[in-house]
């Protein structure tokens, strides 16, 4: 518990907290603490089990000394988080990993001990002389240290009045190994020659002779397995804003007094000027004011044309400079930078996004106490009818320890394994059993267009000439021209003329104007390639049937390059970011799905609608920052839309986050994939609809699991309470539930990908 003496550095109150809660759980951890803070008069708060953290808006009458104070009445703890920052560096996860290292650790332990257990009980020819008391040596420590987290948690719950799949846990495991100490110490099970026989009869047995050691170590190492594979997925729900705030430059040449030094990103100040050469990334927002270059900033705004600028031209932190050197008058640094805002708009998407609770956590709640209820009732009822002590305290263990949930704790990790196994061979990742319940509601698909739909990177895309040239021989000296430059749009053109030419011919007198085009002599011929102010500049004429292509070009929203010699401009060159060849299937195979697609991007309107009308998508949201790409998505949820969103870049990461299910393309940014909820690894939009298919598949798969699971539990619990329940028919049944939920998942690996067309 966190004493108050422990809290000098609160903030005061200013009406929303965001709180870090530890000692959770479960998903019904969450809820007991968000419904204990929003009984407190004024207060309305959110709690995410998956990113440990409470959103928290409270009147000025309580300050954030007594919300912590609350949760920690509730049995758990609480602190106010340091705000991210990108000078910070990255978010400390030691502790995170820690925690992780420490459970796959107890994991391994338990694995190690509960094999020979189980294996001991299992196969009667090798049930040596004494053979129990060893069984009970290596059951001990795998029920005492394997299951401490989940007595702990029972604990913790029976304090507060609840029951969940940690209580279940407990109650059998105890009970099973509790009953088996009483047979071997003060029973008939500790005598030598022992042995548990092969036999299915159903008959009243002593207790004092029976003992239970494989389900108390093989439940408990079953269950460890699946809470280790949730923590390792839940870990992840904070890398997305580590990914984020590495994104920026880690140093930066700043100019003091007239010299130039190199300097930690950290260490900027508002005025500071700093330098910006070709391939570097800008280090903080500011605003140019020596030098032209074409900056791409596709990774943070999602344009897919690199952004000229000059002298007074605002630039990003973390863009690319493509050109020339630039000397930038830095205007907002450390937490004020616009990748320091995204960060912070993706924490705030994730802490937001309601918590799905695990399902067997929603059995647990109701079927543990219909269990307690029955064992009291079984020993109740043989005590009344004069029946032993014993054998009244034997049917009662007994409702217990069938009741023991292998079976109910293997049914949501082996699913989730078998699926994530399948999904990662046909290049899906699902990040965890969160992710499953959203694609069963989800009804609108939300596409960013760059490199979600589109490639991502500009590409030839046509030619125009005027009579008498040859369009190939208008790209050759083009192509030639631009083979120099590094601009973007210069590469797409020399690309494209390498792919038809691989011998281009030499240039002589080279000039590279920044951010305006190129010029120099290609086969005797003076030849200017750019933007058509540059030609305007050059005295080089502009036919009339080559300005009307151009004005079809800007329509498209496709970029228009001018290529001139001989004092009249000869070709136009339309550069554009192309639609991937599948789009478009993928977009039906979404409606099949019963899916609405709706096409966001940060390009222009008529960008955006020339690439809607290829793959047939009719709601188009054109023009809108990162920023405004969350609103969108709290605007369709807000009109009762459940919403998927397919992105790639760092400019989604936020509105991946807050949409109720996240897809990132794999071929795109580290952030917008650690924001996410499903990965595409192949880059092809139509495994967004297998990748709901799968998780829809894979969640109908766990709640069969958890029904046939209940189902073999609430069959045997009235053989328990009659007492006519032997070892081996108890172990039998697990054993069978078990087998039946592993192989009901393992029907997941036959899950194929839709076919194409």
């Amino acid at each position: 518990m966190t004493s108050q003496h422990t809290r000098p550095h609160l903030p005061a109150a200013t009406g929303l907290l965001e709180l870090q809660i530890g000692g959770m759980t479960c998903a019904s951890c969450a809820a007991r603490i968000e419904k204990k803070l929003n009984r407190l008069d004024g207060v309305t708060a959110t709690v995410n089990y998956a990113t440990e953290k409470a959103k928290v808006a409270f009147p000025p009458s309580l300050t954030p000394a007594d919300l912590i104070a609350t949760v920690e009445q509730t049995g758990y703890t609480a602190r106010v988080p340091q705000p991210p920052s990108a000078a910070a560096g990255p978010v400390p996860v030691d502790v995170e990993e820690e925690a992780v290292r420490r459970l796959r650790l107890r994991l391994w332990i338990s694995v190690a001990l509960a094999v020979p257990v189980v294996a001991l009980a299992m196969v009667p020819a090798g049930q040596f002389t004494n053979w129990q008391w060893l069984s009970a040596m290596l059951a001990a420590p795998v029920v005492g240290y394997g299951g401490w987290p989940f007595h702990r948690a029972a604990w913790a719950n029976l304090r507060h009045g609840a029951a969940t799949m940690d209580t279940l846990v407990s109650l059998g495991v105890l009970a099973a190994f509790g009953w088996s100490m009483y047979a071997l110490f003060l029973g008939t099970a500790g005598e030598p020659g022992m042995t548990h026989p092969f036999t299915f009869t159903i008959d009243r047995v002593a207790g004092s002779g029976t003992i239970y050691l494989e389900v108390a170590a093989g439940v408990t190492a079953a269950i460890l397995a699946g809470r280790y594979f949730e923590t390792r997925a839940k870990r992840r729900a904070g890398a997305a804003l580590r990914a984020l705030l590495q994104l920026g430059a880690k140093d930066v040449a700043v100019l003091r007094n007239g010299q130039e030094s190199r300097i930690p990103t950290g260490q900027l100040v508002v005025g500071d000027r700093f330098v910006v050469r070709p391939g570097e990334k800008v280090a903080t927002d500011g605003v140019v004011e020596e030098g032209t270059s074409a900056v791409d900033a596709s990774m943070v705004t999602g344009e897919s044309v690199p952004v000229e600028v000059g002298p007074n031209d605002p630039v990003i932190g973390a863009t690319v400079n493509a050109g020339g050197r630039l000397v930038v008058r830095a205007t907002r640094v450390g937490a004020d930078t616009q990748l320091a805002q995204m960060a912070k708009l993706v924490e705030e998407a994730q802490t937001g996004k309601a918590a799905v609770q695990r399902l067997a956590d929603r059995v647990s709640a109701v079927f543990v106490p219909i269990v307690i209820a029955l064992a009291v009732g079984t020993l109740g009822f043989w005590l009344g009818t004069g029946q032993p002590a014993a054998a009244a305290f034997t049917a009662g263990v007994a409702v217990l320890i069938i009741a023991c949930p292998c079976a109910l704790g293997l049914a949501t990790p082996t699913a989730l394994l078998v699926g994530t196994g399948r999904g990662a061979q046909v290049g899906i990742l699902i990040k965890g059993p969160e992710v499953l319940e959203s694609t069963r509601r989800v009804d609108t698909v939300v596409l960013d267009k760059t490199g979600t739909v589109t490639t991502g990177q500009m590409s030839l895309v046509d030619i125009t000439t005027v009579p008498g040239v040859a369009a190939d021989d208008a790209l050759r000296l083009a192509g030639a021209l631009e083979y120099a430059s590094e601009h973007p749009i210069a590469r797409a053109i020399a690309t494209a003329a390498a792919d038809r030419d691989s011998d281009l011919p030499p240039v002589a007198d080279f000039v590279n104007l920044e951010g305006l085009g190129v010029s120099g002599v290609v086969e005797g011929m003076a030849v200017v390639v750019g933007r058509p102010r540059l030609l305007a500049d050059r005295g080089v004429t502009l036919p009339a049937e080559l300005g009307q292509a151009v004005d079809a070009a800007h329509a498209a929203g496709r970029t228009a390059v001018l290529a001139g010699w001989d004092g009249t401009v000869q070709a136009v060159l339309v550069v554009a970011d192309t639609v991937k060849p599948t789009s478009a299937q993928a977009v039906r195979q979404l409606r099949a799905l019963g899916l609405t697609p709706v096409l966001l991007t940060g390009d222009n309107t008529a960008a955006a609608h020339a690439v809607a009308s290829q793959v047939d998508i009719d709601d188009v949201i054109a023009e809108v920052l990162p920023a405004d790409k969350v609103d969108v998505i709290k605007r369709l949820q807000a009109d009762g839309k459940i919403v998927a969103m397919v992105g790639d870049g760092v400019n989604d990461a936020a509105a991946l986050a807050q949409a109720d299910l996240g897809l990132a393309m794999g071929t795109g940014t580290d952030v917008a994939i650690e924001a996410s909820d499903l990965t595409l690894v192949r880059g092809d939009l139509r495994a967004a609809a297998d990748a709901i298919r799968l998780s829809r598949r894979t969640l109908a798969t766990i709640k069969g699991n958890l029904f046939w699971a209940l189902a073999y539990n609430v069959a045997a619990l009235p053989l328990a309470a009659a007492g006519l329940l032997n070892p081996m028919i108890a172990g039998a049944a697990m054993a069978f539930s078990s087998v039946f939920v592993v192989s009901n998942s393992l029907r997941l690996r036959t899950f194929r990908p839709l076919a194409d067309g």
